[in-house]
């Protein structure tokens, strides 16, 4: 009888232990990291001038803004930096083209993603995920995914995986940051009036060089500003899991530029990590391949995302 009884008490220790567990995870999901995605403010600083065709040293093209924001024939400054690009990723079919968010190059900016060197497969299959939506994703991609048929995404990955990688981002520690807002191209710039503010728990990325990162010229990359100890708290989660998660080594390996079909995480933009970060423990990534990372990242505060995203945007690709 107090076997059954101890039994029974051990059996709600577990069950209680549990729900425990999966309050904390929601607790945890709740918090979601608004810095993180970009979207367009609806107050915007007045409008310049911009009709004349603007240039780039060392490129023989010329384009206005309107066409650089042409999201189905976006600017190829420098066609030598890259190899031939199929019509998917030049100018769309149904839908935009992979070039205008994610560039010729595959580097993106802080609102899309770096897709060079991704492997061909998992590119394939977040596609199908963004199809089925197993994942929903932030922006356009679903609507693009259910718009492109099975050769276009199978061109678009095999470009973007042979593409190399290449330093893209900068990682700065800092307390302050220079005040921003988002353009209407979802592009964080700084505030024409200037200024700063303390930088909190936030990672807030800027091109290096503005101009030319609006004019979208792939030679320009950004610097990802992060709370001061960040890398080498994001060092200890990512390499040792810091007794609060498994180490990202164990699957995206040593250099953490990926093993087989897992995908390469050195040196990507800050904030898009930690967009995943999010999007794995609040369910919005939910795919066949994803299931162990819900694991992983269960118990990770917002602070332990943005050093994660510190440590690994600080990493060469």
């Amino acid at each position: 009888m107090n076997r059954d009884y101890e039994r029974r008490g051990i059996i709600r220790g577990l069950i209680w232990a549990f729900f425990i567990g999966l309050l904390a995870a929601a607790a945890h999901a709740m918090d979601r990291p608004n810095w993180a995605f970009p979207v367009a403010d609806k107050a915007q600083p007045a409008a310049q001038d911009d009709t004349l065709p603007k240039t780039l040293a060392g490129s023989a093209k010329s384009y206005t803004q309107k066409q650089i924001d042409d999201l189905k024939n976006p600017p190829d400054w420098f066609p030598d930096m890259h190899p031939a690009m199929p019509p998917v990723v030049a100018h769309g079919t149904e839908t935009l083209a992979c070039g205008s968010c994610h560039l010729p190059i595959g580097t993106g900016h802080d609102e899309s993603a770096y897709l060079a060197a991704l492997p061909a497969q998992y590119i394939v299959g977040q596609m199908a995920d963004f199809k089925s939506g197993a994942r929903k994703g932030f922006g356009n991609m679903p609507a693009i995914a259910h718009a492109l048929g099975d050769d276009d995404v199978q061109s678009a990955a095999a470009y973007f995986a042979a593409l190399p990688t290449r330093p893209w981002v900068r990682v700065v520690e800092t307390d302050t940051v220079p005040k921003t807002y988002v353009n209407e191209s979802n592009m964080r710039v700084k505030l024409p009036a200037g200024g700063s503010e303390p930088i909190g728990s936030r990672i807030i990325e800027l091109a290096e060089d503005e101009a030319a990162a609006i004019a979208r010229d792939p030679r320009s990359g950004f610097v990802a500003y992060v709370p001061t100890g960040s890398i080498a708290k994001g060092q200890t989660l990512v390499t040792t899991g810091g007794g609060e998660t498994t180490a990202c080594t164990a699957c995206h390996g040593a250099n953490l530029n990926g093993l087989g079909a897992t995908p390469p995480i050195a040196g990507r933009h800050a904030g898009y990590i930690v967009r995943q970060l999010y999007f794995f423990q609040n369910g919005n990534r939910s795919g066949p391949s994803e299931a162990m990372m819900h694991n992983v990242v269960a118990r990770l505060t917002n602070d332990d995302m943005v050093a994660i995203a510190a440590y690994l945007a600080s990493r060469q690709p």
